[in-house]
């Protein structure tokens, strides 16, 4: 499995996805020199990044998203 992927967005721009389920210590993260992508002014989706909370940038955003049963309010939190 890769722990990271890149795509292209529309505009040319690299987008980073982060798979961390398979992480087994943050040591991965320093392999792959986690600080050129996270700090490369491209965005980078992580799932489970309470994997690396301290490894996050301090402007990180949080996204949750959860399902509901359809007769339910939802709400978005970031």
């Amino acid at each position: 499995f890769a722990i990271v992927n890149e795509y292209l967005a529309g505009s040319g721009q690299s987008v980073f996805h982060f798979d961390l389920y398979r992480l087994k210590s943050q040591e991965e993260m320093f392999d792959i020199g986690y600080e050129d992508y996270f700090y490369s002014g491209n965005y980078c989706l992580i799932e489970w990044p309470e994997k690396i909370e301290n490894l996050l940038p301090a402007d990180s955003v949080e996204v949750r998203i959860e399902t509901v049963p359809d007769s339910e309010v939802r709400y978005f939190t970031y």
